[in-house]
């Protein structure tokens, strides 16, 4: 009996190995040195449907930018990460808002995802313990648990990965009770370089049978020069023209 639990160990010691080097690899496809990216997402809910245009430049885990560019009452609008905060710069009031926790929650810009998607994007390296429970040819479904006391929301993520290019093609969050809270879909993979990324992402929450996120990647450019400069407080301003 002994031997049999050392072999299970083992066993799921491999396993964890490998899922955290999938997530890993995952991330460093997903990432690169820095990315830029021009992005279209719809935004469908039972009474409205509107679309915004945003371009978005990100560095390492901690750093990101975004711009709003369309809709035309909404263009100028900017936020920025960093190391795990956020801020908003509202053109109309001239006005920089720093999003405190208790915002994080909300939606982002009226769509599906929230403040903190945008802020933890590089938490589920950090912040969750990986383990393979499923593997079906090239894809790999690795199970997400949330460590102890990690600052996150989500008690649990199942995320279903390509091996072939180390892309997701779908990702289920649950809260901390175990109840499934939405699922994102990736499609249309495209290569750009060494680097693989779905192009087309939906987002669909469990309670809200009306509504779906759709965010199309229109432009992408990887590892390109970024200036730090879009990774100050003073961007939120300066880059909002």
């Amino acid at each position: 009996m002994r031997y049999l639990i050392l072999i299970s160990l083992f066993i799921s010691s491999i396993f964890a190995n490998e899922a955290d080097e999938i997530i890993k690899k995952l991330d460093n496809n997903f990432r690169g040195e820095s990315i830029y990216m021009q992005i279209s997402m719809n935004i469908k809910s039972l009474r409205h449907e509107r679309t915004i245009k945003m371009q978005t430049w990100a560095k390492g885990k901690d750093k990101s930018f975004v711009k709003i560019i369309y809709p035309p009452r909404d263009k100028g609008i900017t936020f920025l990460s960093l190391d795990n905060e956020m801020w908003n710069y509202i053109p109309k009031i001239e006005r920089t808002i720093k999003i405190p926790p208790s915002m994080m929650l909300q939606n982002w810009m009226g769509s599906d995802i929230s403040n903190d998607d945008m802020v933890k994007q590089s938490s589920i390296i950090d912040d969750y313990n990986a383990k393979i429970i499923k593997k079906q040819g090239d894809i790999v479904t690795i199970e997400l648990k949330a460590k102890e006391n990690a600052p996150v929301v989500w008690g649990k993520i199942i995320s279903k990965v390509d091996t072939r290019y180390y892309v997701s093609t779908e990702d289920t969050f649950y809260d901390e009770y175990g109840e499934k809270i939405r699922v994102f879909s990736y499609e249309d993979v495209k290569q750009y370089g060494k680097y693989y990324l779905p192009t087309i992402w939906k987002i669909k929450p469990v309670n809200k049978k009306d509504n779906l996120t759709t965010m199309i990647i229109e432009e992408v450019k990887y590892d390109s020069k970024i200036s730090d400069m879009y990774f100050r407080k003073s961007a939120l301003k300066r880059f909002s023209r």
